[in-house]
Parts: C-alpha cells; sequence; structure tokens
C-alpha cells in the first residue's frame, strides 16, 4: 500500500519466534496469520509497483538545473563550461562550481541540455559543445552546430542547440558541458518574461540528468 507521499511502505518481517517441541494449534495459527499478512502486502506492493502506473513510486536519482544569464567567449581559442545558477530538482545530483553535474552513484547517466544560442555577426557562425568527465575530454562527444547570420542591425538570429548523451558515472564523477565558438560575436542568451501574449522566460541553459541503469559487471 501507499502513504501519502506516494511512496510505498515495507511491510515488516514477521517474528516468527521457535517453534515448540511439540505441535501447538496456536501457534501455528500465529505463524500462520503472520506469514499471511506479511505476503499479503508484499504482493500488493508487488502489484502497485509493476502495474500500470507503478513508475510513480520509482525514485530514481535525478537533477534537472537551468541559467539566467548570458553567457559569452572571451576568445575563440578557449573551452568554455557551461554554467548553471539555479536548481528546479535535486535528487542525488548537484551541481558544482556552477558547471560541474555532479552524481553521488555509480551508474549510467543520461544527460540531456538545450542551450539557446545567438549571432550577431553579418555571417554564419559554428559552434562546438561536447563533454568533460573530471576535468578530461569524452572522446567522441562532440557536435558542431551552425548559426546563420543576424537578420539585421540590432536583431540577431537565434537556435537551440539540444541532444542527450550517455555517460558511464562513479559515485562523485562530474561531468561538464563545454563549448567554443569560431567567432566571439555568437553567445548564450537568455531573456525574460515577455508581453503580448505573455511567455515565460528563456533560460540560457538548460540541463538535466537522470540515472538509468547501474554499471555493468
Amino acid at each position: 500500500m501507499a502513504n501519502v507521499k506516494q511512496q510505498l511502505e515495507t511491510p515488516s518481517i514477521p517474528s516468527l519466534g521457535f517453534p515448540p517441541e511439540g505441535y501447538e494449534r496456536r501457534h501455528f495459527n500465529e505463524n500462520y496469520g503472520a506469514l499471511n499478512n506479511y505476503f499479503r502486502k508484499l504482493t500488493t506492493n508487488l502489484g502497485s509497483l509493476f502495474g500500470p502506473k507503478g513508475g510513480k513510486f520509482m525514485n530514481n536519482p535525478h537533477g534537472a538545473f537551468q541559467d539566467s544569464t548570458d553567457q559569452t567567449a572571451a576568445n575563440t581559442t578557449t573551452a568554455y563550461a557551461v554554467t548553471f545558477n539555479t536548481t528546479d530538482f535535486s535528487n542525488g545530483v548537484t551541481v558544482a562550481s556552477n558547471s560541474r553535474i555532479t552524481v553521488a552513484d555509480a551508474g549510467i547517466w543520461n544527460l540531456q541540455f538545450s542551450i539557446q544560442l545567438k549571432n550577431t555577426t553579418n555571417d554564419g557562425q559554428d559552434v562546438d559543445i561536447w563533454f568533460r568527465k573530471n576535468g578530461t575530454n569524452i572522446d567522441n562527444s562532440n557536435s558542431r552546430f551552425h548559426l546563420v547570420a543576424r537578420k539585421g542591425t540590432g536583431d540577431p538570429s537565434h537556435i537551440i542547440a539540444a541532444l542527450n548523451f550517455f555517460v558511464s558515472m562513479n559515485s562523485n564523477d562530474y561531468i561538464e558541458i563545454m563549448w567554443r565558438t569560431e567567432n566571439t560575436g555568437v553567445s548564450i542568451e537568455h531573456f525574460g518574461t515577455s508581453t503580448s501574449p505573455t511567455r515565460p522566460a528563456v533560460p540560457s541553459a538548460i540541463v538535466t540528468m537522470s540515472c538509468v541503469s547501474n554499471l555493468p559487471t
């Protein structure tokens, strides 16, 4: 059965005690009743967990973070870490040093991000986005995104860079999202709330991290 927090209650293990030397119906009835109650609760829990709506009882480690600032590149020869200043959800996943998405448990993790890019130049520009684990680039993790030239003076072009990535992590490992632009006129931009019609703010970057499996043995 479930409690008010939508969590399954673990049935208490019955205390059966030691059997007497000879058969006693009272002792048999007490143990039979305790076991019957235990297995009934256990069967109910398993039915709830593996039923059509069992996912609501799962407690998988996860985290969701976003950023509400503009992020710029001072030059084209430096790799910059995407930063996050707001925690939406945190269950075994935290952000350290503004950019290090850190996991408490070992496992295979799914990282998903969306980054709002803008281009203020008169030419199309490329941006590379890749991943680092514990300060070291992850092989074959780079993606290249292209922004077309700005639409006009004061009217930059925009794209959303988004993808997901599976990565093997040990306890207390961290992963960072890195970016590099071929022109400093490209940046990561946030937008405040808008009107006519009312629209929510646009974070400059959003990232989620969820555990999908334990580590293969």
